[in-house]
């Protein structure tokens, strides 16, 4: 047993770190025409018109997602509603900043920064999604949105006109 005053070995070192702490955001980018401003609004207000719910979402096609004060929300059909996420910076048509966690709990959220950026092309729009350690798998959780995100980014890029 170490003593209270010992200078033992510091147990958070590099070999102990959990894997989590290892894992790489997942960055996509994709240039859309048009100006921020437009590039925002196709992504924020009208994100039930593109967002492939029938693969990335909770209730299926048939549902509706939308950004609906400081949260990201799908609704079923039916009526009932799972909170994808909570906005918690809103810079539009700069950026906008949310804890994210379709299908589970905001106990098991990650972060998501999307940023828009004027290019000669239009408007630049790169996803960073990080925070795996929040996940309840984070290996499997960073995987699934590694294959995810240039999906849906497709989708919204060709949802504006790309």
């Amino acid at each position: 047993m170490n003593s209270l005053f010992s200078h033992g070995q510091d147990s958070w070192d590099a070999d102990t770190q959990p894997a989590s702490d290892l894992l790489e955001p997942v960055v996509d980018t994709v240039v859309v025409p048009g100006t921020m401003a437009h590039a925002f609004a196709g992504f924020t207000d009208h994100t039930h018109l593109w967002w492939p719910l029938e693969a990335h979402g909770v209730y299926g096609a048939d549902s509706y997602v939308e950004f609906e004060e400081n949260l990201i929300l799908e609704t079923a059909d039916d009526g009932r509603t799972s909170i994808w996420g909570t906005l918690d910076d809103w810079q539009p048509p700069f950026s906008f900043h949310a804890t994210w966690h379709p299908g589970t709990t905001a106990l098991w959220s990650t972060e998501l920064l999307v940023v828009f950026k004027t290019v000669e092309q239009g408007t630049e729009v790169r996803v960073f999604h990080d925070g795996w350690e929040g996940a309840e798998d984070p290996a499997a959780v960073r995987a699934e949105y590694a294959g995810a995100w240039p999906e849906i980014l497709t989708r919204y890029a060709r949802f504006m006109g790309a």
